[in-house]
């Protein structure tokens, strides 16, 4: 496949390009999964507009007011490694670091990850659950969009084509909050998950009383997905074997994963679902049980 290589080193520069060739060009930040489609002819741009060399979109910056700050060019590697992001925001570190091997994230970015759109992407689930939003600009100025909402189909987004994604905003933790992410796939970090979840919660001060949780699925829809129903059994409630149970169950029924996927079927990923959430939530909440 032959495609005209360009590389921009503003901002500005990108939206033209993204203007000048609108559909016929694809933006590459990191390459790990676009230079795969393109090799398996899955897509054909004329053009690539590597955006990497562009200064000022690899950062983690925290923010007592805003929160945290995820430039769209920084690593994966660094979102799993950043000692300080592993401090606040040890959810995000925990899933980043079971994308793909070393080599893998050291160069695939946060914001490919995110436009990549794929159900299984281990940082899209975790920053659901965090209720992160993304900054989007285009030829009309820019917006945010909840991350929950970016996510259109498997592997189309939101975004437009003369569109580029700059950062992801992560408000601050609600304290007595924390959280968990668990892949399940058959070689590790280095397979795609046959099921993958991300399970938040803010527990009473006597860490008995659920006040908050969120609990995001992967793999098992066309997007991540917010299981809500579960998440309603658990609010407000005490937190024990029973409720945890019941919350598993019902998250499992609201999975709906692709009949025929090659990657585990319909009844082996809700049986799944079903396994991990509950697994996931014990380990939150720090319950012991018998």
């Amino acid at each position: 496949m032959r495609f005209e290589y360009l590389e921009p080193e503003s901002i500005e520069e990108t939206l033209t390009m993204l203007s000048r060739y609108y559909k016929k060009s694809k933006i590459i930040a990191g390459g790990t999964d676009l230079m795969l489609q393109i090799r398996n002819k899955a897509i054909k741009p004329e053009y690539v507009v590597d955006i990497t060399r562009i200064p000022g979109l690899d950062y983690i910056a925290f923010d007592d007011q805003q929160g945290l700050r995820l430039g769209a060019l920084t690593t994966i590697r660094t979102l799993e490694t950043s000692v300080e992001l592993q401090r606040k925001y040890p959810i995000i570190s925990q899933a980043a670091s079971q994308l793909g091997s070393v080599a893998i994230r050291n160069v695939a970015t946060v914001g490919g990850n995110l436009c990549n759109a794929l159900p299984s992407a281990e940082t899209s689930q975790a920053l659901i659950a965090l209720s992160a939003q993304v900054r989007i600009i285009g030829p009309g100025g820019e917006r945010t969009v909840p991350l929950e909402d970016f996510f259109t189909d498997v592997g189309k987004t939101l975004l437009q084509p003369d569109e580029v994604l700059l950062e992801i905003l992560v408000p601050e933790l609600t304290p007595h909050t924390s959280g968990i992410y668990i892949k399940h796939s058959p070689r590790g970090p280095i397979d795609l998950a046959i099921v993958n979840i991300t399970v938040l919660i803010t527990m009473e001060p006597d860490q008995k009383i659920c006040s908050d949780a969120k609990i995001v699925l992967g793999a098992v829809s066309s997007t991540p997905l917010r299981a809500r129903k579960a998440e309603n059994v658990l609010k407000g409630n005490r937190v024990n074997g029973a409720l945890i149970d019941r919350a598993a169950q019902v998250a499992s029924d609201e999975a709906h994963p692709r009949l025929g996927s090659i990657r585990g079927s319909f009844e082996y990923k809700k049986e799944m679902v079903r396994v991990l959430t509950g697994r996931a939530i014990r380990e939150v909440t720090v319950l012991k049980m018998e």
